[in-house]
C-alpha cells in the first residue's frame, strides 16, 4: 500500500501557514506567525486563561506558549494579569488592540477556508474533514 496522506498533510500546513503569514503581515501584523494566530484565536474564542489552559487548548508546551505570548506582549496585543481567584495563577487574555484584530483574524480565516476548499462542494469538504481527523485519530 503507498499512500501520501500524511505527506499531503505536510504540504497543507506548509502552505496554509505560508498564506497565514502573508495575511497576517499584510494586515500589518509583521512578526506574527500562526502559532501566534492560535493563540489569539483560542483568546478570542475563550477569553481570558491560565498559560496551562492556553497551552492545552493550542497543543504546545507551557514553554513554548511562554515564548510565543512573550512576543504578543511585546506587540501589546495580550496581557498578563493575576487571577482574582488565585492569586498564583496568572491569566493570559487579549488587550483592546488584540481585540480590534478580531475583525482581521475572522477574514483571514475566512479566506484560508476558501482557498483550501475551492471547487469541493459542501459533501466533499465534510469527507475530507472526516477522513482527515480519521488519520489523525489513528496516529495519536
Amino acid at each position: 500500500m503507498k499512500y501520501l496522506a500524511v505527506f499531503y498533510a505536510s504540504r497543507i500546513r506548509k502552505a496554509g501557514n505560508q498564506f497565514l503569514t502573508n495575511e497576517l503581515e499584510k494586515a500589518g501584523l509583521k512578526g506574527i506567525v500562526p502559532s501566534h494566530g492560535d493563540i489569539i484565536k483560542c483568546l478570542l474564542m475563550f477569553g481570558a486563561m491560565s498559560m496551562q489552559e492556553l497551552a492545552k487548548k493550542v497543543d504546545r508546551t507551557k514553554a513554548t506558549v511562554t515564548v510565543l505570548i512573550d512576543k504578543l506582549e511585546k506587540l501589546e496585543l495580550v496581557k498578563r494579569t493575576r487571577s482574582s481567584k488565585d492569586n498564583r495563577v496568572t491569566l493570559i487574555e487579549l488587550t483592546q488592540k488584540g481585540l480590534d484584530f478580531k475583525p482581521v483574524f475572522e477574514k483571514i480565516s475566512h479566506d484560508l477556508n476558501e482557498k483550501a476548499y475551492k471547487g469541493f462542494s459542501t459533501e466533499e469538504a465534510e469527507l475530507v474533514e472526516t477522513l482527515m481527523d480519521r488519520i489523525r485519530k489513528n496516529l495519536e
